[in-house]
């Protein structure tokens, strides 16, 4: 319950609370404060169970965690029967990372040069856009053109 209280903030919540109900006080306070809480974690699991009973038999595995959003998302993606499973170990983000960057740049893989050699013979003339474009000539400028400007 309380996980992430350090031993500096302990201190500081016994200093205070010795400072604020005074030694004479504290064990009383600290019984009534553990029977309050007792009492409160009694009440919520008797609503828990009698929730459960209400619900029937076919919700004997409910848990009221699951009503948490990121929990009931995570327990459905990890749900075999969808098959994400698969689908997420078959994409290789790696591979098509490198396959868009080889497009870019201008570099054939060795999978697509194979495939694009075939299909530009039976494609009957089909304009290969991974490809640089051939050298027209030295002239690397666009005319220019006054009017545009």
């Amino acid at each position: 319950m309380f996980n992430d209280i350090g031993p500096l903030e302990l201190v500081t919540i016994i200093v205070l609370a010795v400072l604020v109900f005074g030694p004479d006080k504290l064990p009383k306070v600290i019984q009534d404060v553990t029977r309050t809480i007792r009492k409160i974690r009694e009440f919520s699991e008797s609503a828990k169970h009698d929730i459960r009973s209400e619900l029937g038999p076919e919700f004997k595995d409910f848990e009221f965690e699951d009503l948490n959003p990121k929990t009931f998302i995570r327990k459905q993606l990890d749900n075999d029967e969808l098959g994400l499973k698969e689908i997420r170990n078959g994409f290789d983000l790696k591979k098509e990372m490198a396959e868009v960057t080889d497009a870019v740049h201008g570099h054939e893989s060795e999978a697509s040069s194979s495939s694009s050699s075939s299909s530009s013979s039976s494609s009957g003339g089909r304009i290969d856009m991974t490809k640089k474009p051939e050298d027209t000539g030295k002239d690397d400028r666009p005319p220019f053109d006054a009017d545009a400007t």
